[in-house]
């Protein structure tokens, strides 16, 4: 199956209907955290951008948060055909993995943070969801599923582990002994334990399946194979206290992929796995938010290794620039799925629309730091009148056709300030790594890491 149809079935649809409407969704109430909204501040040292970046980046999550749910809204610009209740399950996890952040740099409090958290949990205990599965949009205000597209009305096993990947990183952090706390480790739990992962296997079949659904069963049926942004699906799946996979689930589902294993280079880089030249750069993102990529390792690759060099084929293509592109270089730089000026696109060196993404070169930060920052600073201090907002940079942009976007996107913005967090600190990583049954799930998996005690 080939890149653009995996995309097509998971992004692209619902994104283009999004990206037909630039109108302005209904804000939140006032937020608890002041900002001036598109300040802008120079000469700031390295450690001071980040800062900025990461903090102006989380108020898409705090300021702009769901009044009701709390959950992050799919995107900044109306639905027309949804209106502004949209929110995304796997968005929110990004979010709650950024709200995190926000009280470990204390822009907020532990308590505002754990009862933000608390919040979405009860929310989402109250909602929709099918076998523990959740969907991938829900009503913000009901909890009433929002179909993704016409047979996509119930069960996203993807969506619920980026979900998870948030939650788990939440009951990690929050562990002091208040009522919030407690109650947010507590609700966690439960919810965690009812996710019947094995149900997605359809039966007993050694893969799993992305989508269930009660008015349309197994009818999508689609199986969620290698090399993607789906790893972190099979190790939640693994690490399940009640409904867990097996190992040759993982090998015979995930690791069968007809684009899983590569070994080709590309701009002399030899890339272990995935489609040539890397695909869209949140391949290495979106699983790697919670999983320490740094010395984890099992039979197929070096998941270190691998991202580094998606990312520098990523990065190689948009300085050799073979299109010619106004702007892109060793500062402007980028590739992941994002809005353009077609609507949304699974930008790659395959699919190279003239627009870069900035969510693409920030959130690999932990893999090309370097150039990361000098992607950046160019994007702040040189580009910043025309991408920078009071929830930081827009979704893309393309100089070539004098375009630049006035979206956000929760599942861009999230992996901005995670990504670069776990550059600076490795906090993600340490907390998701330290779940008791995340550790079970990898050993399983057959994954070495230094985080995983003998």
């Amino acid at each position: 199956m080939k890149a653009k149809l995996l995309l097509f079935l998971c992004l692209l649809l619902p994104s283009l209907l999004f990206a037909q409407q630039k109108a302005p969704v209904k804000k939140a109430p006032a937020a608890t955290v002041k900002f001036n909204a598109k300040q802008r501040p120079r000469n700031l040292s390295d450690e001071q951008l980040l800062d900025q970046v990461q903090r102006q980046t989380f108020r898409y999550f705090w300021d702009f948060g769901h009044p009701v749910s709390g959950m992050a809204r799919e995107r900044s610009n109306v639905a027309y055909e949804y209106g502004n209740e949209v929110v995304t399950t796997g968005g929110t996890g990004f979010g709650i993995m950024a709200i995190i952040v926000a009280a470990d740099r204390k822009w907020i409090t532990r308590e505002q943070a754990a009862t933000r958290i608390l919040k979405i949990v009860k929310f989402l205990e109250k909602s929709d969801s099918f076998h523990g599965v959740f969907p991938h949009w829900l009503n913000g205000a009901t909890g009433k599923t929002i179909r993704f597209s016409q047979k996509d009305d119930g069960a996203d096993l993807v969506e619920t582990s980026f979900l998870f990947e948030g939650l788990i990183c939440a009951r990690q952090y929050f562990t002091q002994e208040t009522q919030t706390e407690r109650d947010v480790r507590n609700h966690i739990l439960w919810m965690w334990e009812n996710v019947e992962w094995n149900w997605h296997t359809q039966g007993g079949q050694n893969v799993l399946y992305w989508h269930w659904s009660p008015n349309n069963g197994w009818s999508m049926n689609h199986q969620i194979h290698g090399w993607n942004e789906c790893l972190i699906t099979y190790v939640l799946a693994a690490s399940s206290p009640k409904y867990a996979i097996d190992k040759k689930v993982y090998d015979q589902g995930w690791a069968t992929g007809d684009y899983f294993k590569n070994g080709k280079e590309f701009y002399k880089t030899k890339l272990p796995l995935g489609f040539d030249y890397g695909g869209p750069l949140f391949f290495s993102h979106y699983s790697f938010m919670g999983l320490d990529p740094r010395g984890l390792k099992d039979q197929y690759a070096d998941y270190m290794q691998q991202n580094q060099a998606h990312t520098r084929i990523n990065y190689a293509y948009c300085v050799d620039n073979p299109k010619k592109y106004k702007g892109y270089g060793p500062n402007n730089w980028g590739l992941t799925a994002s809005d353009s000026y077609k609507g949304y696109a699974a930008h790659s060196p395959s699919e190279d629309l003239g627009v870069i993404s900035p969510t693409a070169a920030l959130s690999a930060m932990p893999y090309a730091p370097q150039e990361s920052m000098a992607a950046l600073k160019h994007f702040y201090n040189d580009l910043g009148d025309n991408i920078w907002s009071e929830y930081g940079f827009v979704d893309g942009f393309s100089e070539q056709h004098n375009w630049y976007a006035k979206s956000h996107l929760a599942i861009d913005q999230g992996p901005i300030v995670v990504m670069i967090e776990n550059h600076r600190s490795g906090l993600l990583w340490k907390l998701f790594m330290s779940s008791p049954d995340v550790q079970r799930g990898l050993t399983k998996l057959g994954f070495e890491s230094p985080q995983l005690k003998k």
